[in-house]
């Protein structure tokens, strides 16, 4: 048998775009034809949560016909990368691997195998942030653990954040016939039995998809997002995070879309994303564990119970049980209330934040281990850039300040539908008129509170203080 035509292998991880897409680039420019590979890890790499796991099927699908268009094909394996690819590379004839960087421990460590074992024969880019750890840093092998004078290091750098665009051509090659390949059904991304994600909403997937929504936040939002943002009951959101994090868009062409617009409130909220992964490049334990030590003394209570009842939207706080709800029938929650409903979960039932950072990875479409991770550990205090222990959000308070009229709690407890605005908030002390003529009855069909807010506060600013004084 003839030996197979040189060739360059081109490895997508989360990086599902044409345009600004620099290891594809650097594939096509090689001259060599192309083999495009994704590769489902299920060694090695903590598993993709259920709802990112069907997300990352619509952004495969999408890219599978983006290829299409070039006469181009994604082909699909299952299992350790840093076997897999030398094999293929040795079957096809590649001369050399294009990829993406990644910035997990766990995935650096994988990708240092690969390149180790292509010997030499790797080239890999940046393709997924502004500036890598390497290039912002306050001094050489520190990092960042705080946003404000991160944000003052990469605010000089947007300015010079420019995409690529997509190569005018792209050549490819045949998968190489004796090695066992797979279909994109075979990997099983999506549930059937049951299919509990037939509501979530069409997801946008894609660059055109993320191109449209987009354009659509740009022309539509970006002027009040100042504002608007943190309002719950109403779309201030881009909704751009999965997209970014499956690699549907990059960084740089959103900032070169908003350049010239009022939007550096925007591109805050951007960079936070990125500063959450510097994070995670210098710690890649913070998934798991307190960034700060002296949380590690912390008396959270074990509490099955409470635990049910938030991710279940069965807590009796209107705001709390609407936001826990809307993630589980969308893979989607607004910035605001994954904050309240965080705050919610360490703060008034003191349970360990693992527990939500686990339950937000599994349900969320965007689940990113960086921000995730960072996110949670922000709420609870013990990461490196805090918030101060004794914010407690009521959750009352809040719901009235970023759900005024309780549209969002209607839309996803309509058992209260029928309450007016000013006990919306607080069903649980509404007076008995009110709540009979809604129909609602407390420890019916809605649950009493689990906790009381003033009681749970206090419990909480003891342990922060008990906290504090052992690590004195």
């Amino acid at each position: 048998m003839s030996n197979p035509s040189p060739c360059a292998l081109v490895w997508f991880r989360e990086d599902f775009r044409l345009e600004d897409n620099p290891a594809l680039a650097a594939a096509a420019a090689s001259g060599l034809p192309l083999l495009c590979v994704f590769i489902l890890e299920d060694e090695g790499l903590r598993p993709i949560g259920g709802a990112a796991r069907w997300r990352l099927d619509r952004a495969l699908q999408a890219f599978e016909g983006d290829l299409a268009r070039f006469g181009g094909r994604l082909h699909f394996l299952r299992g350790a990368a840093e076997s897999l690819l030398p094999q293929l590379a040795q079957a096809a004839g590649a001369q050399k691997l294009f990829f993406n960087r990644r910035y997990g421990g766990a995935e650096r460590a994988i990708d240092a195998r690969v390149a180790a074992a292509f010997a030499g024969r790797v080239e890999s880019f940046n393709g997924a942030l502004l500036a890598e750890p390497a290039q912002l840093s306050p001094r050489p092998g520190g990092h960042y653990k705080v946003f404000t004078p991160f944000w003052r290091a990469i605010r000089d750098k947007l300015a010079h954040a420019e995409p690529h665009p997509a190569p005018d051509h792209l050549a490819f090659t045949e998968w190489p016939p004796d090695f066992p390949q797979l279909d994109r059904a075979a990997l099983a991304l999506s549930p059937s039995r049951p299919d509990w994600a037939r509501d979530f909403p069409e997801p946008h997937a894609g660059p055109d998809g993320a191109e449209r929504r987009l354009r659509h936040f740009i022309d539509e939002k970006l002027d009040g997002y100042e504002t608007m943002r943190d309002r719950i009951d109403c779309d201030g959101a881009s909704k751009l995070s999965a997209n970014l994090h499956f690699g549907e868009i990059s960084p740089r062409q959103i900032v070169a879309a908003v350049r010239g617009r009022p939007a550096e409130k925007f591109l805050i909220e951007l960079c936070w994303r990125e500063f959450s992964t510097h994070l995670l490049y210098a710690r890649p334990d913070l998934p798991w564990e307190n960034f700060n030590a002296r949380f590690d003394r912390f008396p959270y209570r074990n509490d099955p119970h409470g635990l049910d009842a938030w991710k279940g939207g069965r807590t009796g706080y209107p705001v709390v049980d609407a936001a826990m709800r809307q993630v589980w029938r969308t893979g989607f929650m607004a910035n605001r209330a994954r904050m309240i409903a965080a705050s919610f979960l360490v703060k008034h039932l003191l349970i360990d934040w693992r527990e939500g950072e686990s339950w937000f990875w599994d349900t969320l479409t965007d689940a990113d281990a960086a921000n995730n991770a960072v996110s949670w550990q922000w709420v609870a205090g013990s990461g490196p850039d805090a918030a101060p222990y004794f914010r407690i959000f009521n959750p009352v308070l809040q719901g009235e300040k970023f759900d005024p009229d309780g549209d969002f709690v209607r839309s996803w407890c309509p058992e209260l539908a029928g309450l007016p605005a000013k006990w919306i908030h607080r069903p649980f002390a509404a007076p008995r008129d009110i709540l009979e003529a809604a129909g609602v009855k407390i420890g019916g069909n809605w649950p009493a509170p689990i906790v009381e807010h003033d009681f749970a506060r206090r419990r909480a600013l003891d342990a922060f203080a008990a906290t504090a004084a052992a690590g004195a």
